[in-house]
């Protein structure tokens, strides 16, 4: 083999592993990239409206809601302190950042067929609340905030990009619409996990 010969071998071998090694670099540049945006999500700032509602109160967990395979909300659970159980007892928000276009009536009347998936409601109840929810929440679009602040055995206050909506004041609608997301009746277990358990 002559030298020339040796050389484009030589060449043509180490064109392989120098591949491999940008790529690895361009991995590790990914992963380190990706690192601190997990890292932060637990220290990421409170909604405003939190500041007098919830002091104190710092992101406990969050992930997406989909219907259908499409992402209708993100949510993020707040509270001053880990939440436990069903947090029924506890002073805390969730706070639902829409992807979506969704009619103020289709939020209404699913929130109250979740809530019936965590205890029977009355008809009288269920008229009540229809009711009490209807000015609370407006049609959303993408990018929109629905914020509810719970006050144990008292009332539910609703937030909307910021701005107070409206309160029920009613223990049992209060248990039962968090209970939406945090009871283990609800039907997406997977989202109250990641709320609970910090997910993201």
């Amino acid at each position: 083999m002559t030298a020339q010969a040796s050389h484009r071998s030589s060449h043509s071998t180490s064109r392989p592993t120098s591949r491999r090694a940008c790529l690895a670099m361009l991995a590790g540049c990914v992963l380190l990239a990706a690192g601190p945006a997990v890292r932060a999500r637990p220290d990421m700032a409170a909604p405003p409206e939190l500041a007098t509602e919830l002091p104190g109160a710092s992101w406990r967990g969050g992930g997406p809601m989909r219907f259908l395979g499409m992402r209708v909300y993100d949510a993020r659970l707040w509270a001053p302190a880990a939440v436990t159980g069903d947090g029924a007892s506890q002073p805390l928000a969730l706070e639902l950042i829409y992807a979506r276009n969704v009619k103020a009536d289709l939020i209404v009347s699913s929130s109250l067929r979740e809530m019936q998936r965590v205890a029977p409601i009355s008809a009288e109840q269920s008229a009540r609340w229809t009711q009490a929810m209807a000015p609370l929440f407006p049609n959303v679009k993408p990018g929109d905030r629905i914020t509810g602040i719970q006050r144990p055995d008292q009332s539910t206050r609703i937030f909307f990009n910021g701005m107070l909506r409206g309160e029920v004041a009613d223990a049992e609608f209060t248990r039962l619409f968090f209970g939406i997301w945090l009871s283990p009746r609800t039907s997406d277990p997977q989202l109250r996990q990641k709320l609970l358990g910090g997910g993201s």
